[in-house]
């Protein structure tokens, strides 16, 4: 897995396919051609100012790291960048409860694109 640093490529996640699930949003959208890496993935972790202060924020985005360690090596789809949002209740969801919103949205956004690659190829 490699990390998402730049904000075009947080950007080009958030046009893509988004899917709010629980405590967490999930944006994807594959990679692009000049970034893939063979049989990698790329994640990003943000939250917003309406989450709370630096501490909150900071506390979201590593129990998102956490989850998105044990997750995205098993459910996540190489070629694609991931960009996992906190949510106002990301902090105070218990873990097994954050691990099944994140597997629900994986879950979900992979079927969408699947159906909408084979909308394109008509």
């Amino acid at each position: 897995m490699e990390r998402l640093k730049k904000r075009a490529d947080f950007l080009r996640a958030a046009r893509g396919i988004r899917r709010v699930e629980g405590a967490v949003t999930l944006e994807t959208c594959p990679t692009p051609a000049a970034s893939v890496r063979p049989g990698a993935l790329r994640i990003g972790f943000t939250a917003s100012k309406k989450i709370g202060n630096a501490v909150i924020r900071n506390r979201a985005k590593r129990r998102l790291r956490a989850a998105a360690s044990q997750l995205l090596p098993l459910l996540g789809r190489k070629g694609h960048d991931y960009v996992l949002v906190a949510r106002g209740t990301t902090v105070a969801r218990p873990f097994p409860a954050l691990l099944s919103d994140i597997t629900t949205a994986l879950k979900a956004a992979h079927r969408k694109l699947d159906a909408n690659a084979g909308e394109g190829h008509g």
